[in-house]
């Protein structure tokens, strides 16, 4: 698995840049990672709900992931991608302005991936308080969005629901659970979305 780096070279270039490197860009980096070094590097711990089946992640326009599970009985699937911090490099060239810091960039990143997996469409989000960040993830943020999803990332399901993690100097990470219905799934989709938390 290759981690890309994020390069930004000028400020007119940031928005357009961040999105492709959270997508998967060409840019490669040459090194390759399995999802347990991720985990590990972005401090991370993942429980695994029962009643699931890994799947191998499949490469698509909207977002690269990492490790995928298909639901044994139901039509329910999850996808997670995790970012760390310390893997990501900036490359910035503008006399008049810092850098951007890849801890603050999370906000921006979010309603990029709510935009492009929704086509654009209205997506109810909301920001978790960072009490219950804190408590549900040991985030130091989060946010969560539901939308109809983007036949790019999906044709198999309608609706999709994004969980976005931030920790400080640790990582970026993403949850996204794929269904159609939701009150035929709920009892599963509260499993998924505590299955993944920062360990420190």
């Amino acid at each position: 698995m290759r981690i890309i780096a994020t390069r930004l070279t000028g400020i007119i270039f940031i928005f357009f840049l961040l999105v492709v490197s959270v997508h998967g860009s060409s840019a490669d980096s040459g090194a390759i990672y399995t999802f347990q070094q991720l985990l590990a590097d972005g401090s991370l711990l993942l429980e695994q709900p029962e009643g699931y089946i890994k799947k191998v992640p499949e490469e698509n326009p909207v977002l690269s992931y990492e490790y995928a599970l298909q639901h044994k009985d139901k039509k329910l699937a999850v996808r997670y991608a995790i970012r760390p911090i310390d893997m990501v490099q900036i490359d910035y060239e503008d006399p008049h302005n810092a850098a951007p810091e890849p801890n603050h960039l999370f906000p921006m990143l979010f309603q990029t991936l709510v935009s492009d997996f929704s086509r654009g469409s209205n997506s109810p989000s909301n920001e978790y308080s960072a009490s219950d960040a804190k408590s549900k993830f040991n985030a130091d943020w989060a946010a969560a969005a539901v939308m109809d999803v983007n036949p790019e990332f999906s044709t198999e399901y309608e609706q999709l629901l994004l969980l976005a993690l931030h920790k400080n100097n640790a990582s970026d990470a993403y949850v996204i659970i794929l269904f159609d219905e939701y009150t035929s799934v709920k009892p599963e989709i509260d499993l998924l979305l505590g299955s993944l938390r920062f360990n420190k």
